[in-house]
């Protein structure tokens, strides 16, 4: 039986650097630099800088 291969995009957590709580969910290319970005975070109602978390996989 062959091994299976690998995605080729990630699923991430973009997590807010306000320490909220809050995050976005992205893909990126698993080759790819990490993200990271200004969003909205609607619990502090202004924009924040968000960095990257792997997301767990889960059910």
């Amino acid at each position: 039986m062959a091994a299976k291969s690998k995605a080729k995009t990630l699923i991430v957590r973009l997590i807010s650097t306000a320490q909220t709580g809050y995050f976005y969910t992205s893909k990126r290319v698993r080759q790819g630099v990490k993200l990271s970005g200004v969003k909205y975070d609607p619990v502090v109602k202004q924009r924040v800088l968000f960095v990257e978390s792997k997301k767990t996989r889960g059910k």
